[in-house]
């Protein structure tokens, strides 16, 4: 693979971001110090960063231990773009605890090897997707790209060994090009990457969640490939020093404590939470409620067998992109924390946790067009209009399209309309969908290659705008 600029090296990530190692400590003497490092737009992070600083669950644990005769102690966030300047702060031990997506996790765990001080162990999830669909490819609007096969000797943005990166070589390569030869990859921050993009510097941008359904939302991108289509979990984690964990176990397990304090919120709360997460990051509320909302992405804190099975299937991409050493997986995975703070919290059975597949939140709720429930979480979507203090649920994509007509009869102002997407169940934006009309039923597709592996099965399938679809929808 050709790429510009010299990748996930420590002196790259701090360049990257302007960071130094050198920082000044002005810690109280006799006061417990605990940096924690997130990226507040990696939005599947949020129950270890952006939403768990604004609630404040940490410290507020933190102040009970310190109210029963402990220590004092004090939180530094430091905010990052991706995971690797936190695991250059890591190696450096000036991050005691981070999170970051699951190709980076990797990285980590790998580079702070380097000495006991600084080796790391992930010691929870934060979200996950279980075909892969937090990663995708948009390219721009007037692109002449249908699928990935599209992009071969194109120059294609991407963060190099970011979890959007090695969803790019592995999609190229199922496709039948050289990842090492077939595209030019400029290793660029995520937000450099979409200014690449809009000004055409590049033919696609390859990344991590929020920026492709950013992108796309702006009106400056359109989805190629959807990382569902790989059916490889994905998800991010937490990652703590295995040193400081154990010099101060209590905050450890008051952090993991706090993440469940603030996966329980998302999961109970999830407008709510994404209104938070919203403001925290600068996102638009509609892009994190994509993705934060209900049938986006699990929120659940287990380590669970299939994740860390990924993780093993990853090591391959690790090896592809530089010199790194060996990294053993079932040691650097310890969940023995977590157990002990499902335990201490009461939040639950770890093992019955751990067991499920299913995504902790769902669209519910009467369907107010269509007059049924909406309880198949391959079918229902939302409606979410100005005012409304609730996204309305939709059985189904076609009473959506039904919903979306009547809030337009009536003059109201459309903020976001979600839908699962018909092949691979990945909640996308309804507008921003490809449609086919299949007899009386609508269906949407995240991406053109999805809808016209639909109309290979299905020639009868027609194509329509999403205009053209609310406008002949009927009940």
């Amino acid at each position: 693979m050709k790429v510009k600029f010299a990748p996930v090296l420590l002196a790259a990530a701090l360049a990257l971001t302007g960071c130094s190692l050198e920082q000044s400590d002005d810690t109280p003497a006799g006061t417990v110090k605990v940096v924690v490092g997130y990226q507040s737009k990696t939005i599947n992070t949020v129950t270890a960063g952006t939403l768990l600083r604004a609630q404040g669950y940490l410290e507020q644990r933190l102040r009970k231990i310190t109210a029963s005769g402990g220590a004092e102690y004090q939180v530094e966030w430091q905010d990052y773009d991706t995971g690797a300047p936190i695991t250059a702060q890591m190696v450096a031990e000036k991050i005691d605890i981070g999170s970051m997506g699951d190709y980076p996790l990797l990285i980590n765990g790998s580079r702070t090897q380097v000495n006991e001080r600084s080796r790391t162990e992930l010691v929870s999830v934060t979200g996950y997707n279980p075909k892969g669909a937090l990663n995708m490819v948009v390219v721009p609007n007037d692109s002449a790209a249908t699928g990935i096969a599209d992009l071969a000797g194109q120059k294609i943005s991407a963060s190099v060994g970011s979890a959007g990166h090695g969803t790019l070589v592995q999609a190229l390569s199922r496709a039948g090009i050289d990842p090492a030869k077939g595209v030019e990859v400029l290793n660029q921050q995520p937000q450099v990457g979409a200014t690449a993009l809009e000004s055409r510097q590049v033919g696609a941008l390859s990344q991590f969640v929020a920026w492709p359904g950013l992108v796309v939302f702006q009106n400056k991108a359109k989805l190629l490939y959807d990382g569902a289509e790989l059916g490889v979990p994905t998800f991010h984690g937490v990652v703590a020093r295995r040193a400081y964990a154990a010099e101060h176990p209590e905050v450890l397990q008051a952090f993991l404590a706090a993440q469940l304090d603030a996966t329980r919120f998302l999961q109970e709360k999830p407008f709510e939470a994404a209104k938070i997460v919203a403001d925290g990051s600068g996102l638009p509320q509609e892009v994190v409620y994509l993705y934060n909302g209900p049938g986006g992405t699990s929120f659940d804190t287990t380590l669970k067998p299939s994740l860390i099975n990924a993780l093993k299937g990853d090591v391959a991409y690790l090896k592809s992109i530089g010199d790194f050493a060996d990294l053993d997986i079932d040691r650097f995975v310890d969940d023995g924390p977590l157990r002990k703070a499902y335990a201490e919290t009461g939040r639950g059975d770890y093992d019955r946790d751990l067991a499920s597949n299913a995504n902790p939140t769902r669209v519910t709720g009467a369907d107010p067009v269509c007059g049924k429930a909406a309880e198949n979480p391959a079918l229902a979507g939302e409606l979410w209009v100005d005012g409304a203090a609730q996204p309305q649920p939709a059985a189904d994509p076609t009473c959506l399209l039904r919903a979306v007509q009547a809030a337009k009869a009536q003059g109201r102002t459309i903020r976001a309309a979600y839908v699962p997407d018909t092949e691979l169940g990945t909640r996308w934006f309804a507008d921003k969908s490809i449609w086919l009309r299949d007899g009386a039923a609508y269906l949407p597709f995240t991406t053109p290659a999805a809808a016209q592996r639909y109309r290979r099965a299905h020639p009868s399938a027609a194509p329509v705008t999403y205009d053209q679809a609310v406008t002949e929808v009927r009940g």
